[in-house]
């Protein structure tokens, strides 16, 4: 019998679907306990939530790998978790990891400060240049990583290239995908060879959990299981729990966070107080062909830079009601942020800047609210400039 394929808002609510027996409960139970009942005399693992197989996080992680095509998934305790979880999985003292120089700032973090004192080399390419991809690759290279869209400027890469890269020399392609979440792209359908997710965002969606999301292989990700357990990186099921319970609304969300974005960007384009509007969906974007071929959505990340610069920022930033004025992203609430502060504040005001992120960049990240609201009062803030 040929299985039926399932669409998204499918798989994020029942995983696989299939007939529960009678008087099951229709919401995953939750499940808060650090221990179970062992069987005794028993040489069967131990049902232990440090050790990731606390129903809660076994729920969550199938509907997961269902939503990116994965063999399997496994639900850690943030986004950070997840990124170090995937890479330590795949690289070993001595190895080189070459990745994207369009990345967060704390991945930058993690792998400039502490990936060198596990003996793990670090190089950045840009991203737009194949040809400094091929020049920084070594015999010891293992893995590539990039972000796409990224963080906070919204590049959207080409990843079919960057996976043919990587597959002619036999070195694994780590994706985050956080914006985008599975509803937007689905990195391991393009060559992709584990995804990452910072599950606080748009998987969760209500501002209310820190996890993080790997998906790859059955191999890559009980590797990662592995090192959960001895880093401590298991998270609490009811983080799972609720994890789950946003899932269900992911792909309505992202339908509303998709349409919100597009508008926002299209009125922000027109304003005088903006110099200029970082958004895929717009047609003068540098990525919008390539965002157009790869992606299901635009998404609701939108990056404005002020003419005004910071001074301009700080005066928007203290007029907006409807918009709240906090780091993160993903959340059914419209949020700001200045990068500045927040995702970059690690990187001098000159790197920044030449990464494009000059002071006066601003990062909206559009809720789900009516856009007429999110934009009358980012045209209420505007008229103080």
């Amino acid at each position: 019998m040929t299985q039926p394929k399932f669409g998204p808002s499918t798989k994020a609510i029942h995983g696989a679907p299939q007939r529960q027996p009678d008087r099951t409960p229709v919401v995953t139970p939750l499940y808060q306990s650090s221990t179970f009942h062992q069987p005794v005399g028993s040489g069967e693992e131990v049902l232990y939530t440090r050790y990731g197989n606390n129903p809660n996080q076994i729920s969550v992680a199938a509907k997961l790998a269902a939503l990116e095509g994965a063999e399997r998934a496994i639900f850690v305790a943030s986004g950070m978790g997840a990124t170090a979880l995937a890479h330590l999985a795949m690289l070993r003292p001595g190895d080189h990891l070459l990745s994207s120089e369009w990345i967060y700032g704390g991945t930058r973090r993690l792998f400039v400060e502490e990936f060198g004192k596990l003996e793990i080399d670090v190089t950045f390419a840009q991203p737009d240049n194949p040809r400094n991809w091929r020049q920084l690759i070594r015999k010891t290279t293992r893995a590539v990583f990039v972000e796409t869209p990224t963080n906070p400027l919204i590049r959207v890469l080409d990843p079919e290239p960057i996976a043919t890269f990587c597959r002619e020399r036999g070195i694994a392609m780590i994706v985050d995908s956080t914006f985008a979440t599975p509803i937007n792209f689905r990195p391991l359908e393009h060559g992709a060879d584990v995804v990452i997710h910072s599950a606080t965002k748009y998987l969760n969606g209500h501002s209310d959990v820190i996890g993080g999301v790997v998906a790859g292989t059955e191999a890559v990700i009980e590797e990662v299981r592995q090192l959960m357990q001895v880093w401590g990186q298991a998270p609490d099921p009811f983080a799972a729990w609720l994890t789950e319970r946003g899932l269900k609304t992911l792909a309505v969300r992202m339908e509303r966070h998709n349409a919100n974005g597009l508008a926002f960007a299209e009125w922000a384009h027109a304003q005088p107080a903006v110099q200029t509007v970082h958004y895929p969906g717009l047609p003068d974007h540098e990525d919008h062909a390539a965002a157009a071929e790869a992606l299901d959505g635009f998404g609701g990340m939108v990056g404005l830079t002020l003419a005004g610069g910071p001074t301009a920022a700080e005066i928007v930033l203290r007029k907006l009601r409807v918009a709240a004025h906090a780091p993160s992203l993903g959340g059914v609430e419209t949020l700001v942020s200045e990068p500045r502060f927040t995702s970059h504040a690690s990187l001098t005001p000159a790197e920044r800047a030449a990464q494009g992120i000059p002071d006066g960049f601003i990062r909206v990240s559009l809720g789900i609210e009516d856009v007429e609201d999110i934009i009358a009062d980012f045209e209420e803030a505007f008229s103080s400039l």
